[in-house]
Protein backbone atom coordinates (compact mmCIF):
# COMPACT_ATOMS: atom_id res chain seq x y z
CA UNK A 1 0.00 0.00 0.00
CA UNK A 2 0.92 3.34 -0.53
CA UNK A 3 2.48 4.44 3.13
CA UNK A 4 1.71 8.11 2.91
CA UNK A 5 3.56 8.14 -0.39
CA UNK A 6 2.71 11.37 -2.82
CA UNK A 7 1.49 11.27 -6.24
CA UNK A 8 1.00 13.74 -8.12
CA UNK A 9 -2.39 13.17 -10.23
CA UNK A 10 -2.31 16.04 -13.62
CA UNK A 11 -5.99 16.46 -14.49
CA UNK A 12 -7.51 15.23 -10.62
CA UNK A 13 -10.36 17.68 -11.23
CA UNK A 14 -11.41 15.58 -14.37
CA UNK A 15 -14.30 13.07 -14.16
CA UNK A 16 -11.72 10.24 -14.24
CA UNK A 17 -9.19 12.09 -12.06
CA UNK A 18 -11.79 12.17 -9.51
CA UNK A 19 -11.96 8.29 -9.23
CA UNK A 20 -7.98 8.33 -9.51
CA UNK A 21 -7.41 10.46 -6.34
CA UNK A 22 -10.27 8.21 -4.64
CA UNK A 23 -8.38 4.98 -5.42
CA UNK A 24 -5.17 6.23 -4.37
CA UNK A 25 -6.22 7.75 -1.07
CA UNK A 26 -7.71 4.09 -0.55
CA UNK A 27 -4.85 2.61 -1.03
CA UNK A 28 -2.96 4.66 1.42
CA UNK A 29 -1.39 7.35 -1.13
CA UNK A 30 -1.63 10.88 -0.70
CA UNK A 31 -2.84 12.58 -3.83
CA UNK A 32 -1.10 15.78 -4.91
CA UNK A 33 -3.91 17.44 -6.75
CA UNK A 34 -2.42 19.17 -10.06
CA UNK A 35 -3.73 20.57 -13.12
CA UNK A 36 -4.40 23.87 -15.41
CA UNK A 37 -7.63 24.87 -13.57
CA UNK A 38 -6.69 26.11 -10.28
CA UNK A 39 -10.08 27.08 -9.13
CA UNK A 40 -11.13 23.18 -9.56
CA UNK A 41 -8.31 22.68 -7.59
CA UNK A 42 -8.39 24.81 -4.91
CA UNK A 43 -12.35 23.42 -4.90
CA UNK A 44 -11.14 19.58 -5.04
CA UNK A 45 -8.69 20.38 -2.62
CA UNK A 46 -10.76 21.49 -0.15
CA UNK A 47 -13.11 18.18 -0.33
CA UNK A 48 -10.44 16.05 -0.05
CA UNK A 49 -8.34 18.04 2.51
CA UNK A 50 -5.60 17.63 0.15
CA UNK A 51 -2.73 20.07 -1.47
CA UNK A 52 -3.31 21.50 -5.09
CA UNK A 53 -0.09 22.79 -7.24
CA UNK A 54 -1.77 24.52 -10.05
CA UNK A 55 0.43 23.63 -13.63
CA UNK A 56 0.47 24.23 -16.96
CA UNK A 57 1.58 21.99 -19.72
CA UNK A 58 2.97 25.35 -21.48
CA UNK A 59 5.33 26.32 -17.98
CA UNK A 60 8.03 23.62 -17.56
CA UNK A 61 8.90 25.23 -13.99
CA UNK A 62 5.08 24.96 -12.58
CA UNK A 63 5.41 21.13 -14.03
CA UNK A 64 8.42 20.44 -11.96
CA UNK A 65 6.56 22.28 -9.04
CA UNK A 66 3.97 20.15 -9.30
CA UNK A 67 5.71 16.91 -9.15
CA UNK A 68 8.20 17.88 -6.33
CA UNK A 69 8.74 15.15 -3.60
CA UNK A 70 6.29 13.04 -4.99
CA UNK A 71 7.06 9.14 -6.57
CA UNK A 72 5.32 9.27 -9.35
CA UNK A 73 2.88 10.83 -11.40
CA UNK A 74 -0.63 9.73 -13.43
CA UNK A 75 -1.57 11.90 -16.07
CA UNK A 76 -5.19 12.26 -16.76
CA UNK A 77 -5.45 15.43 -18.46
CA UNK A 78 -6.78 15.39 -22.03
CA UNK A 79 -6.30 15.56 -24.94
CA UNK A 80 -3.28 14.04 -24.27
CA UNK A 81 -1.82 15.27 -27.74
CA UNK A 82 -0.76 18.08 -25.99
CA UNK A 83 -0.42 17.04 -22.07
CA UNK A 84 2.13 13.63 -22.40
CA UNK A 85 5.16 15.52 -23.79
CA UNK A 86 5.45 17.99 -21.17
CA UNK A 87 4.06 15.78 -18.31
CA UNK A 88 6.83 13.06 -19.37
CA UNK A 89 9.74 15.69 -19.92
CA UNK A 90 8.64 16.41 -16.25
CA UNK A 91 8.81 13.15 -14.83
CA UNK A 92 12.06 12.22 -16.74
CA UNK A 93 13.20 15.71 -14.87
CA UNK A 94 12.25 14.36 -11.21
CA UNK A 95 13.38 10.85 -12.27
CA UNK A 96 9.60 9.56 -11.26
CA UNK A 97 7.52 6.90 -12.70
CA UNK A 98 4.85 8.23 -15.68
CA UNK A 99 1.43 6.56 -15.83
CA UNK A 100 -1.37 8.19 -18.01
CA UNK A 101 -4.84 6.55 -19.07
CA UNK A 102 -4.49 8.06 -22.47
CA UNK A 103 -6.91 6.39 -25.47
CA UNK A 104 -5.72 8.79 -28.23
CA UNK A 105 -3.70 6.23 -30.73
CA UNK A 106 -1.44 8.86 -32.20
CA UNK A 107 -0.83 9.91 -28.66
CA UNK A 108 0.28 6.98 -27.72
CA UNK A 109 2.57 5.64 -30.67
CA UNK A 110 4.26 9.29 -30.47
CA UNK A 111 4.69 8.34 -26.67
CA UNK A 112 6.29 4.87 -27.77
CA UNK A 113 8.38 6.64 -30.59
CA UNK A 114 9.79 9.79 -28.44
CA UNK A 115 10.65 8.25 -25.35
CA UNK A 116 11.73 4.60 -25.88
CA UNK A 117 15.23 4.81 -26.37
CA UNK A 118 15.24 7.85 -23.59
CA UNK A 119 13.20 6.53 -21.30
CA UNK A 120 15.38 2.84 -21.69
CA UNK A 121 18.76 4.98 -21.00
CA UNK A 122 17.66 6.30 -18.05
CA UNK A 123 16.18 3.24 -16.89
CA UNK A 124 12.66 5.18 -16.45
CA UNK A 125 9.50 3.98 -16.31
CA UNK A 126 6.88 4.72 -18.49
CA UNK A 127 3.49 3.26 -18.91
CA UNK A 128 0.96 5.11 -21.56
CA UNK A 129 -2.14 4.21 -21.85
CA UNK A 130 -2.64 2.29 -18.43
CA UNK A 131 -6.70 2.44 -18.65
CA UNK A 132 -9.58 0.61 -19.96
CA UNK A 133 -8.76 1.71 -23.68
CA UNK A 134 -4.89 0.28 -23.85
CA UNK A 135 -3.82 -1.17 -20.32
CA UNK A 136 -6.86 -3.67 -19.57
CA UNK A 137 -6.98 -4.98 -23.73
CA UNK A 138 -3.40 -5.60 -23.37
CA UNK A 139 -3.42 -7.50 -20.33
CA UNK A 140 -6.02 -9.96 -21.27
CA UNK A 141 -4.43 -10.36 -24.54
CA UNK A 142 -1.14 -11.19 -22.83
CA UNK A 143 -2.64 -13.56 -20.15
CA UNK A 144 -4.53 -15.00 -23.39
CA UNK A 145 -1.27 -15.71 -25.06
CA UNK A 146 0.34 -17.55 -22.01
CA UNK A 147 3.16 -19.26 -23.07
CA UNK A 148 2.80 -18.76 -26.86
CA UNK A 149 5.95 -16.28 -28.31
CA UNK A 150 4.29 -15.52 -31.21
CA UNK A 151 0.71 -15.84 -32.54
CA UNK A 152 -1.32 -14.96 -35.86
CA UNK A 153 -3.95 -12.16 -34.93
CA UNK A 154 -5.64 -11.08 -31.74
CA UNK A 155 -9.25 -9.60 -31.56
CA UNK A 156 -10.52 -7.34 -29.01
CA UNK A 157 -14.04 -7.15 -28.87
CA UNK A 158 -15.81 -4.57 -26.09
CA UNK A 159 -19.72 -5.11 -25.23
CA UNK A 160 -20.58 -1.85 -23.43
CA UNK A 161 -24.15 -1.85 -22.66
CA UNK A 162 -23.91 1.86 -23.66
CA UNK A 163 -21.40 5.07 -23.86
CA UNK A 164 -21.74 8.12 -22.20
CA UNK A 165 -18.50 9.89 -23.08
CA UNK A 166 -17.15 12.59 -20.47
CA UNK A 167 -15.97 15.86 -21.87
CA UNK A 168 -12.68 15.06 -21.66
CA UNK A 169 -13.67 11.87 -23.99
CA UNK A 170 -15.10 14.36 -26.49
CA UNK A 171 -11.79 16.27 -26.58
CA UNK A 172 -9.96 13.99 -27.49
CA UNK A 173 -11.47 12.12 -30.23
CA UNK A 174 -11.77 15.37 -31.50
CA UNK A 175 -7.98 16.51 -31.62
CA UNK A 176 -7.63 12.43 -32.48
CA UNK A 177 -10.06 13.13 -35.93
CA UNK A 178 -8.49 16.30 -36.05
CA UNK A 179 -4.89 14.70 -36.43
CA UNK A 180 -6.09 11.75 -39.13
CA UNK A 181 -8.43 13.77 -41.18
CA UNK A 182 -11.12 11.77 -43.17
CA UNK A 183 -8.97 8.65 -42.63
CA UNK A 184 -8.35 5.72 -40.01
CA UNK A 185 -6.17 2.94 -38.83
CA UNK A 186 -5.99 -0.19 -39.17
CA UNK A 187 -2.95 -2.75 -38.29
CA UNK A 188 -2.31 -5.09 -40.26
CA UNK A 189 0.78 -7.42 -41.16
CA UNK A 190 2.77 -5.48 -38.59
CA UNK A 191 2.01 -2.77 -39.92
CA UNK A 192 -0.46 0.51 -39.55
CA UNK A 193 -2.99 1.32 -42.92
CA UNK A 194 -4.40 4.34 -42.93
CA UNK A 195 -7.93 3.89 -44.85
CA UNK A 196 -10.72 5.83 -46.15
CA UNK A 197 -12.90 2.97 -46.57
CA UNK A 198 -15.75 2.65 -43.82
CA UNK A 199 -15.34 0.32 -41.01
CA UNK A 200 -17.24 -2.69 -41.16
CA UNK A 201 -20.10 -4.11 -39.15
CA UNK A 202 -20.13 -7.69 -38.54
CA UNK A 203 -21.35 -9.91 -35.48
CA UNK A 204 -19.06 -11.07 -32.32
CA UNK A 205 -20.31 -13.56 -30.79
CA UNK A 206 -19.53 -12.81 -26.76
CA UNK A 207 -19.48 -15.55 -23.92
CA UNK A 208 -23.31 -14.94 -22.60
CA UNK A 209 -25.51 -13.45 -21.17
CA UNK A 210 -24.00 -11.31 -23.99
CA UNK A 211 -24.56 -13.04 -26.78
CA UNK A 212 -24.01 -12.53 -30.45
CA UNK A 213 -24.21 -8.71 -31.09
CA UNK A 214 -23.47 -6.10 -33.91
CA UNK A 215 -20.11 -4.80 -33.72
CA UNK A 216 -18.28 -2.18 -35.85
CA UNK A 217 -14.94 -4.02 -37.07
CA UNK A 218 -11.59 -2.18 -36.74
CA UNK A 219 -12.66 0.07 -34.58
CA UNK A 220 -9.53 0.83 -33.64
CA UNK A 221 -8.30 1.71 -29.65
CA UNK A 222 -5.45 2.11 -27.82
CA UNK A 223 -5.25 -1.41 -27.08
CA UNK A 224 -3.69 -2.08 -30.88
CA UNK A 225 -1.19 0.24 -29.82
CA UNK A 226 -0.06 -1.19 -26.62
CA UNK A 227 -0.57 -4.70 -27.90
CA UNK A 228 1.59 -4.20 -31.12
CA UNK A 229 4.24 -2.61 -29.20
CA UNK A 230 5.30 -5.96 -27.28
CA UNK A 231 3.54 -9.21 -28.58
CA UNK A 232 4.45 -11.05 -31.89
CA UNK A 233 0.99 -10.69 -33.21
CA UNK A 234 1.08 -9.34 -37.06
CA UNK A 235 -2.72 -8.39 -36.84
CA UNK A 236 -4.36 -6.60 -34.55
CA UNK A 237 -8.44 -5.43 -34.28
CA UNK A 238 -10.92 -4.10 -31.93
CA UNK A 239 -13.94 -4.10 -31.64
CA UNK A 240 -17.09 -1.84 -30.17
CA UNK A 241 -20.73 -2.82 -30.35
CA UNK A 242 -22.60 -0.73 -32.83
CA UNK A 243 -25.15 0.97 -29.90
CA UNK A 244 -21.72 2.23 -28.19
CA UNK A 245 -20.95 3.85 -31.21
CA UNK A 246 -23.98 5.38 -31.42
CA UNK A 247 -24.23 7.11 -28.40
CA UNK A 248 -20.45 8.42 -28.82
CA UNK A 249 -21.20 9.65 -32.63
CA UNK A 250 -24.70 11.49 -31.10
CA UNK A 251 -23.29 14.80 -29.53
CA UNK A 252 -26.25 14.60 -27.41
CA UNK A 253 -25.53 11.66 -25.74
CA UNK A 254 -25.60 13.10 -22.23
CA UNK A 255 -22.13 12.74 -20.15
CA UNK A 256 -22.01 9.89 -17.36
CA UNK A 257 -24.58 10.40 -14.07
CA UNK A 258 -23.16 8.67 -10.77
CA UNK A 259 -25.93 5.36 -10.21
CA UNK A 260 -24.12 3.96 -6.53
CA UNK A 261 -22.16 5.79 -3.67
CA UNK A 262 -19.17 5.36 -5.46
CA UNK A 263 -19.77 7.23 -8.26
CA UNK A 264 -20.47 4.43 -10.51
CA UNK A 265 -22.48 4.58 -13.33
CA UNK A 266 -25.08 2.14 -14.34
CA UNK A 267 -22.47 1.14 -17.10
CA UNK A 268 -21.45 -2.18 -17.53
CA UNK A 269 -19.01 -3.71 -20.10
CA UNK A 270 -17.58 -7.24 -21.48
CA UNK A 271 -13.98 -7.20 -22.85
CA UNK A 272 -13.36 -10.82 -24.80
CA UNK A 273 -9.88 -11.59 -26.45
CA UNK A 274 -9.43 -13.77 -28.68
CA UNK A 275 -5.60 -15.08 -29.92
CA UNK A 276 -4.74 -16.91 -32.72
CA UNK A 277 -2.15 -19.41 -33.91
CA UNK A 278 -1.92 -22.07 -36.35
CA UNK A 279 -5.16 -23.34 -35.78
CA UNK A 280 -5.66 -22.50 -31.83
CA UNK A 281 -7.23 -20.60 -30.30
CA UNK A 282 -7.32 -18.91 -26.75
CA UNK A 283 -9.12 -16.34 -25.08
CA UNK A 284 -9.70 -14.15 -21.80
CA UNK A 285 -12.48 -11.89 -20.94
CA UNK A 286 -12.73 -8.97 -18.47
CA UNK A 287 -16.83 -8.08 -16.95
CA UNK A 288 -17.46 -5.14 -14.70
CA UNK A 289 -19.04 -1.36 -14.17
CA UNK A 290 -18.32 1.74 -15.64
CA UNK A 291 -15.28 1.87 -18.07
CA UNK A 292 -13.90 5.66 -16.74
CA UNK A 293 -14.31 4.03 -13.02
CA UNK A 294 -12.24 0.84 -13.46
CA UNK A 295 -9.71 3.26 -14.84
CA UNK A 296 -8.51 4.04 -11.25
CA UNK A 297 -7.60 0.51 -9.78
CA UNK A 298 -5.92 -0.17 -13.24
CA UNK A 299 -3.99 2.57 -12.64
CA UNK A 300 -3.45 2.26 -9.05
CA UNK A 301 -2.60 -1.44 -9.46
CA UNK A 302 -0.02 -0.67 -11.64
CA UNK A 303 1.89 2.11 -9.64
CA UNK A 304 1.92 -0.31 -6.57
CA UNK A 305 3.43 -2.77 -8.76
CA UNK A 306 5.92 -0.40 -10.27
CA UNK A 307 7.32 1.36 -6.96
CA UNK A 308 7.71 -2.00 -5.30
CA UNK A 309 9.45 -3.37 -8.22
CA UNK A 310 7.13 -6.31 -9.47
CA UNK A 311 8.12 -5.22 -13.06
CA UNK A 312 9.76 -7.38 -15.40
CA UNK A 313 11.70 -4.14 -17.68
CA UNK A 314 11.88 -0.41 -18.02
CA UNK A 315 11.39 2.32 -20.74
CA UNK A 316 8.16 3.00 -22.49
CA UNK A 317 5.61 -0.23 -22.03
CA UNK A 318 2.66 -1.79 -22.18
CA UNK A 319 0.86 -3.04 -19.32
CA UNK A 320 1.39 -6.61 -20.17
CA UNK A 321 4.63 -6.29 -21.20
CA UNK A 322 6.06 -4.71 -17.80
CA UNK A 323 3.43 -6.74 -15.66
CA UNK A 324 2.75 -10.29 -15.04
CA UNK A 325 -0.84 -10.10 -16.90
CA UNK A 326 -2.55 -12.73 -15.32
CA UNK A 327 -1.67 -12.28 -11.63
CA UNK A 328 -2.30 -8.42 -12.33
CA UNK A 329 -5.61 -8.95 -13.91
CA UNK A 330 -6.62 -11.58 -10.92
CA UNK A 331 -4.94 -8.61 -8.34
CA UNK A 332 -8.44 -6.66 -9.51
CA UNK A 333 -11.13 -8.25 -8.08
CA UNK A 334 -13.54 -7.40 -6.92
CA UNK A 335 -13.34 -4.30 -10.02
CA UNK A 336 -13.37 -6.75 -12.67
CA UNK A 337 -14.22 -10.74 -13.43
CA UNK A 338 -11.17 -12.23 -15.18
CA UNK A 339 -11.64 -15.55 -17.22
CA UNK A 340 -9.20 -17.39 -18.70
CA UNK A 341 -10.39 -19.89 -21.38
CA UNK A 342 -8.91 -23.64 -22.68
CA UNK A 343 -7.04 -23.57 -25.27
CA UNK A 344 -9.09 -24.79 -28.48
CA UNK A 345 -9.08 -25.54 -32.43
CA UNK A 346 -10.80 -23.42 -34.76
CA UNK A 347 -12.03 -23.63 -37.67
Amino acid sequence: MGSGQLVTVFGAYGHTGRFMVAELAARGFVPVLSGRNGQALDELAREHDLEARAASVDDAASLDRALAGTVAVINCAGPFASTTGPVIEAALRAKIPYLDVAAELEANLDTFAHYRERARDAAAVIVPAMAFFGGLGDLLATAAMGDWTEADEAHIAYALSSWHPTAGTRRSGAVSRERRGEQRLRYRGGQWEHRTDAAPTVQWNFPEPVGSRPVIGEFTMADVVTVSQHLAVPDVTTYMTTQAVQDIADPDTPAPTAADEDGRSDQTFLVDVVVRSAGAERRATARGHDIYAVTAPLVAEALERVLTGRTKTVGVVSAGEIFDAADFLHALTPHITFDLYVQKQYA
